[in-house]
Order: C-alpha cells, then sequence, then structure tokens
C-alpha cells in the first residue's frame, strides 16, 4: 500500500477532531495534548487516521450546545478583561492629570480625550458580545 504524506490541511482536521473530542468529553485533557502533539508530527495520513480510529467521529457534532456555551463565557471574559484594563488606564491618566496638575499648575482636564475615545472602543466591543449573548438565552 502507498503511504499518502500528511499536509498541515490534514493535520488541522485531525486536530479539529481532536478538539471536538475533547469539549465533548470523550479524551481527557493529557491525552488530548499527546495525541494533538502526534497529529502535528505525523508524516503520512495513516498516522492521523490511528489517533482518532478509537472516536465516535460520526456522533461529534460541531454545534455542541457545551462548545457554543464556552464561546460565550469566553466573549463575556474578553469584555471583562477589555473593561478592567480602560478602568486601569483611566486612572492611570487621572493620576498623571493630577500630578502635573499640583505640580505645574495646568488644570485642563486632558484625559478626557483617550478616556472617550477608548470607551467607544470598549463599548464598541462591549454592547455586539453582550447584545448576543442575551439573544442566544431568549432562543432556548
Amino acid at each position: 500500500m502507498d503511504v499518502i504524506r500528511a499536509g498541515d490541511r490534514e493535520r488541522e482536521r485531525t486536530a479539529g477532531t481532536l478538539g471536538q473530542a475533547l469539549a465533548q468529553g470523550y479524551l481527557p485533557m493529557d491525552e488530548y495534548e499527546d495525541r494533538l502533539g502526534r497529529a502535528f508530527a505525523a508524516h503520512d495520513t495513516a498516522e492521523l487516521r490511528d489517533l482518532v480510529a478509537d472516536l465516535p467521529i460520526g456522533t461529534l457534532r460541531r454545534n455542541d450546545p457545551r462548545r457554543r456555551a464556552e464561546q460565550i463565557r469566553a466573549a463575556r471574559l474578553s469584555v471583562w478583561i477589555h473593561l478592567g484594563a480602560y478602568l486601569a488606564g483611566v486612572l492611570l491618566m487621572i493620576g498623571i492629570w493630577l500630578a502635573v496638575g499640583l505640580g505645574g499648575g495646568g488644570w485642563y482636564f486632558w484625559p478626557v480625550w483617550p478616556i472617550m475615545g477608548w470607551g467607544i472602543g470598549v463599548f464598541s466591543h462591549a454592547i455586539p458580545i453582550m447584545a448576543g449573548v442575551g439573544s442566544q438565552n431568549r432562543c432556548r
């Protein structure tokens, strides 16, 4: 039998299948990491087939509810991280403004401009995620 070399596309497809199997509880994390490493080191398609041979590939669902819930959780977390960085930046800018104001007497509130600009970015990130998450919960 001829050996067919594995390309990046086949390796990525196998990695996706392994990820779905992990997300749906068919693989523990340590075994997933081991198989994933072997998938990206595989030289031929037979090695890749062996990595997923014992998995119920026909029952792995792409639209797994747990996967969707995890994506929503990650999106919400990204909004909270963005908001936290924004608030830390606001506090830093106000602290610099106070230090300059007390030291040199310049009381023009210049932080308003970066605060507004960055705030628009934070709200532009948060609104679609929070609106999309709310509509997903209402549909169920």
